[in-house]
C-alpha cells in the first residue's frame, strides 16, 4: 500500500511539472527498469519494427534502430550525435554495425546516462561512446560538428521540436543529414486530452502543444528551419499495428502472461486493461521516419 501511495505520488509530481524537460524526465524516471526490462535483453524505449509476427522485442527494438541508421545513411568514420538517446542501446549496436568515428549521445534522464555511461566502460568503449546529460534544444556543441544527428522515438518531446531542427542544422556539417523515427498524430486537428489509456498518457501531458502536426507539417518545419530534401514517411504498418497486436495479445492470453516476469505481467495487466480503448487511440497515431539534409 505505501509503495502504491509513492507510485501515485510521482505521477501527480510527473503531470504536474510545469517545466517541459523535467516532466519529461520524472516521467521516464517512475518506471524501475528492473521491472520495465525484466524479460529483455535491451533496454530501448520505443514501438520497435516488427519484420513478422514472430518478431520479439528485443528484435522490434535493433531494427527500428537499424532502420533509423540507414535512413540516415551511416558510414564508417562519421560522427554522429544521438538526441533523446535513453539507455543508449541503439548507439552500441550502431557503434558495432556501423563504425563511425564516435557518437556523442545525450538526455535529459540522469539514470538513463549514468546506465549508459557504465555499460560503455565495461565495455572498454567510453571514448567512442560518449553519454552525457543534456536537452536537445541547447546543443553543447560547436557548429559544423556533425555528420549525422539522430533521434530516435523522443522528438515527440523536445521543447520545441523546432528548435532542435534549428540546433540540429547548426551542429551539423554542410551535406550532413538529420534523420528521426517519431510519432505524431494522423491529423493535427486530433487534440491530445482524448488519450485517456494509461499507456498513452504520456502523449496527453508529455508532448509540447507546438510538436502536435502531421506529415506534411513535419516536412514544411524541416523546410522552415533550413534543412532541404526532407522527406517524411510512415512506418506505421511495421510499427503500431504489429507492436499492438503483441502486447494485446499478451494482455488477453492468461497462458502467455503467466509465462513472462511477473513484472511484466502486472504492467500489462494494468497499462493493457482496456485494449479496445488502446486501438481507439492507436488508431489516431502515426509513426514516422523523417530525413532531410543541411545544404552544402
Amino acid at each position: 500500500m505505501l509503495t502504491r501511495v509513492r507510485n501515485i505520488g510521482k505521477i501527480v509530481r510527473a503531470v504536474t511539472t510545469r517545466n517541459p524537460d523535467q516532466r519529461v524526465r520524472r516521467f521516464y524516471e517512475l518506471p524501475d527498469p528492473r521491472s520495465q526490462f525484466a524479460d529483455r535483453a535491451t533496454r530501448y524505449i520505443n514501438i520497435g519494427y516488427w519484420a513478422s509476427d514472430r518478431t520479439t522485442v528485443d528484435e522490434a527494438g535493433n531494427a527500428i534502430a537499424g532502420l533509423l541508421a540507414d535512413s540516415a545513411r551511416f558510414e564508417p568514420g562519421q560522427r554522429v550525435l544521438d538526441v533523446g538517446c535513453g539507455y543508449g542501446d541503439q548507439d552500441f549496436l550502431w557503434l558495432q554495425e556501423k563504425e563511425p568515428e564516435v557518437i556523442h549521445a545525450l538526455d535529459v534522464t540522469p539514470h538513463q546516462i549514468e546506465a549508459a555511461k557504465a555499460r560503455a566502460a565495461a565495455e572498454g568503449v567510453a571514448e567512442r561512446l560518449r553519454f552525457t546529460v543534456g536537452t536537445a534544444t541547447e546543443l553543447r556543441f560547436p557548429d559544423d560538428s556533425f555528420d549525422r544527428v539522430v533521434a530516435l522515438d523522443a522528438a515527440l518531446h523536445f521543447n520545441t521540436r523546432a528548435d532542435f531542427f534549428r540546433e540540429a542544422l547548426r551542429v551539423l556539417r554542410p551535406g550532413g543529414v538529420l534523420a528521426t523515427v517519431d510519432t505524431i498524430p494522423l491529423d493535427e486537428s486530433t487534440p491530445r486530452k482524448v488519450f485517456r489509456s494509461p499507456r498513452f498518457s504520456l502523449y496527453r501531458v508529455g508532448v509540447p502543444d507546438e510538436n502536435w502536426y502531421d506529415r506534411e507539417s513535419y516536412a514544411r518545419r524541416l523546410a522552415e528551419a533550413g534543412f532541404v530534401d526532407g522527406v517524411v514517411t510512415s512506418i506505421r504498418e511495421h510499427t503500431w499495428e504489429p507492436w499492438y497486436r503483441y502486447w494485446s495479445t499478451l494482455a488477453n492470453d492468461d497462458r502467455a502472461r503467466a509465462a513472462v516476469a511477473p513484472e511484466i505481467a502486472r504492467t500489462v495487466e494494468r497499462e493493457w486493461a482496456d485494449t479496445e480503448l488502446i486501438r481507439r487511440e492507436l488508431s489516431l497515431l502515426d509513426y514516422v521516419v523523417a530525413v532531410a539534409e543541411k545544404p552544402h
